[in-house]
């Protein structure tokens, strides 16, 4: 058997899970198996918290790490090459001209390593807030620190001719 290596398809972008599945239908209505091996559309989980809503029910959403490319671990032959060249969506193998260039083993595993499931907020520092529950209720204050994992928010509010520094969480303020 042949050597494989991993080459990278440009596709139109949001097609990416289509060229996938029509390349792995076309592995196996064409018998090659032992020619192409894996097709990849690498993907992390992003979760979008919102302020002043129950934030430990946020739903983390796959999203592309790399839009508009497809990984395909294959040998690169005429056949495989005019197989993957023709499927709909893809508009090429990246590379100069129309040679595909196999990426290194170097870059392989710096591009698929395992990624990190992430957790974003619609909210940063610097932010004004207004607290819509608890003993602060109808407090306003900056915002000082966000703190994704545990979803709370630190803000200075006035207190007696002072700031002082109160952590709230998520789903008691809202943005102002």
């Amino acid at each position: 058997m042949a050597e494989t290596n991993w080459y990278v398809v440009h596709t139109y972008s949001g097609y990416e899970n289509a060229v996938k599945d029509d390349i792995e239908a076309t592995i196996k209505s064409r018998d090659l198996e032992n020619k192409i091996k894996e097709v990849l559309v690498p993907v992390e989980n992003i979760t979008t918290v919102k302020v002043g809503k129950e934030s430990r029910k946020a739903k983390p959403k796959p999203t592309k790490l790399y839009p508009g490319y497809v990984f395909i671990n294959m040998e690169m032959t005429d056949d495989t090459w005019y197989i993957i060249r023709n499927i709909r969506g893809v508009t090429g193998f990246v590379g100069p001209g129309s040679k595909p260039v196999p990426l290194s083993e170097e870059e392989i595993a710096q591009m698929l390593k395992e990624p990190n499931d992430l957790v974003e907020a619609d909210i940063e520092v610097g932010d004004w807030v207004r607290i819509i529950a608890g003993s602060w209720e109808d407090k306003e204050g900056e915002v000082i620190e966000v703190n994704l994992e545990e979803r709370l928010v630190t803000i200075n509010i006035d207190s007696m001719t002072r700031e002082m520094p109160v952590e709230i969480s998520f789903a008691d303020i809202n943005k102002i």
